[in-house]
Formats: structure tokens, sequence, C-alpha cells
């Protein structure tokens, strides 16, 4: 995992619209070292189905997915659902929580001081040995979360 749980930055998110009709979602602690994730280009191929980039950077390393597809079959509501039950369950869990794609992971720990670790793995050609780059972004677990979660379902509802 890139990035330890311990090292906290405060956060900012964002939705940023980068033409009429057209947002991206941008994680990013504050500094200039902080990681971030950043989705973008979003576009639907059906009523069921969804497209969108994904961007992480931490520490000079910077790794983009270019085509990560959710559909209403494998999971496309269910990160809003996730990150809402995260957000939820603002007062801790034990072990991780996932929430997997064939081009995305993202897992939660719930650290010290009320503050969530998520994990943003990227993997390319997942079935022919390709890569996986993880980036961890860490974020208050109450308000700052539930934030996050609603961002993330404006994001994959744009359209």
């Amino acid at each position: 995992m890139a990035g330890p749980c311990w090292r906290l930055y405060p956060q900012w998110v964002s939705l940023i619209e980068v033409v009429p009709g057209q947002v991206e979602l941008v994680v990013r602690g504050v500094g200039s070292q902080a990681p971030s994730v950043r989705l973008f280009d979003w576009s639907r191929t059906d009523e069921f189905e969804v497209v969108f980039a994904v961007e992480a950077v931490d520490d000079g390393l910077r790794a983009r997915i270019g085509a990560v597809t959710v559909s209403a079959w494998d999971g496309a509501g269910y990160l809003t659902e996730f990150l809402d039950g995260l957000a939820r369950d603002f007062r801790g869990w034990e072990g991780v929580r996932s929430w997997v794609n064939n081009e995305l992971v993202v897992a939660a720990t719930f650290g010290s001081g009320g503050h969530v670790c998520l994990s943003w793995t990227l993997r390319a050609d997942v079935f022919s040995s390709g890569w996986e780059c993880t980036v961890t972004t860490v974020i208050d677990a109450g308000e700052e979360l539930a934030t996050v979660a609603a961002e993330v379902q404006e994001f994959l509802r744009q359209g």
C-alpha cells in the first residue's frame, strides 16, 4: 500500500466542471506532496453502464487507467453504497472493507483518531499479469467521508 495510513493530510474533495455538463472529481490532501485521486472523462455507454478514467498521484508517481467500466450489474451503484456505508459507520469497524472492479479497487480501513484510510488501487490488464498502483488518501470518518460519498454519487450520475 503506497502511503501509510498514519500519514495524515487534511483533505479536500471537489467536483470541478471542466466543460458545461462534464465534471471531474478530485480527492486530494493539502500540500504539494499529498496523494490525490482524480475521476474524469465520464461517459455513458447505455442506460446501465458508465465509463470514466481515474488517475492517482503520490510522491512523484502518476498512474492512469483510461477506462473504468461500471454497470448496474457489476456495481456502478455499489461504489456509492459502499462509501455511504463507510460514512454511516463513522464510529469505526474492524478489518478492511472493499469495493472491487476489474480496473479499480477501493479499500477502507478505520484508523486512530477517527480517520479512514481509502486505498485506491488502479489495475491495468488485470487478467494478463498487468500492473497495479495503490494510492492512499486519509479522510475524517464523519462529515468529510459523507462528502466524498455524495460527490462520487454525483460524479457517477452526471449526464
